[in-house]
């Protein structure tokens, strides 16, 4: 078997990569990145190539199944531009899959595509998924949905996988999750248990989370099983404030969610933090996600819980964690964060 797998070098990627590895039904492992890597793991090709530009339909001749992982998360001040990589470019990958005769496509979706929904029960699969408009991530997710419902009808004979997961965190992605959600100028000796002096205590904030390597494996499931349609993924247990409170060792502080919405939209304007208020009401919004089809039709038990990565990726950011490819570079001391402030908090490709 030979497997493309686009966007290689993230926090998923990078795990995929090493399931892909560990089996031996897959031949051949084609990597594919803006900016290749320095990590060279033993059975992988590595390739360049921009989904929104370069021809993919020679690329992925030939291959038995591609994965489509590549997603630009900023500058999230400039929602065009993240149309363009993410579902322009979503689209082209399609589109060169279809093109060049592959027979199975796995794309990642998220729990953000998700329409509002319950916090006091999970749902399944069927959920609506037409994002929380006013965040650029879940309107992004939520389209290319609707572009694999069209795919689908048009390429019968095309086996496509849809993975819907949780908040993945792992070690390595933590100097990266830093940079992309809480910005330069958070301390990193303050992301530390009992030094992070509270946390705010939301009504019905509860989040599913996910190790990196839990993802990597359920991929790795989906490219060599013969399932097709949406898996949501996620470890027990659901994360509440209480749970995070715990393990950093801290207090909660009660705040309603009115109050996070308007104090994350004034750091936002004044460029202290990259990540969107729309993204903080996406979480808010986003339903509880049953996992009963991705273990017991792929097959999928997650090694790890949901704590336990959260724990991983907050230990990373201590010691700011990372891996030798672009995306996942580890902390660079105060000339990468100078770097981060020059380049606009937020404003980084």
């Amino acid at each position: 078997m030979r497997v493309i797998v686009v966007g290689a070098t993230g926090n998923v990627g990078t795990s995929v990569i090493s399931a892909l590895e560990r089996d031996s039904s897959v031949e051949a492992i084609v990597g594919v990145a803006r900016r290749l890597p320095g990590w060279r793991p033993g059975r992988t090709e590595w390739r360049a190539a921009d989904i929104a530009t370069d021809d993919l339909t020679d690329l992925f001749t030939g291959a038995d199944a591609v994965v489509n992982l590549a997603w630009l998360f900023q500058p999230t001040r400039d929602p065009a531009v993240t149309w363009r990589a993410n579902v322009l470019g979503g689209m082209r990958v399609f589109r060169a899959v279809a093109e060049a005769g592959v027979p199975a496509l796995v794309h990642a979706s998220s729990v953000g595509a998700y329409s509002p929904g319950p916090k006091d029960r999970a749902v399944d699969e069927s959920w609506p998924t037409h994002g929380w408009p006013r965040a650029a991530y879940a309107r992004e997710k939520a389209y290319l949905e609707r572009v694999l419902d069209v795919f689908e009808n048009d390429h019968p004979g095309i086996r496509v996988v849809r993975m819907r997961p949780g908040f993945i965190f792992k070690r390595e992605s933590a100097t990266q999750q830093r940079r992309l959600f809480a910005g330069p100028l958070v301390p990193q000796r303050l992301v530390r248990p009992g030094w992070v002096p509270f946390l705010p205590d939301v009504p019905g904030l509860r989040i599913q989370a996910l190790h990196s390597d839990d993802a990597g494996e359920a991929y790795r499931l989906a490219v060599t099983r013969p399932v097709s349609g949406p898996f949501n993924l996620a470890a027990d247990p659901v994360l509440e404030p209480a749970d995070l409170a715990e393990l950093l060792r801290t207090r909660l502080v009660p705040v309603a969610p009115w109050m996070i919405r308007e104090l994350t939209a004034a750091a936002w304007h004044l460029r202290l933090v990259p990540a969107s208020p729309g993204l903080v009401e996406m979480a808010l919004k986003i339903p509880v996600m049953d996992t009963t089809r991705a273990r017991t039709e792929l097959g999928w038990t997650p090694r790890h819980t949901a704590l336990q990565a959260v724990r991983e990726v907050v230990a990373g950011m201590e010691g700011g964690a990372g891996m030798d490819t672009p995306p996942l570079e580890p902390e660079s001391g105060l000339k990468g964060r100078l770097h981060e402030l020059a380049t606009g908090v937020g404003g980084r490709p």
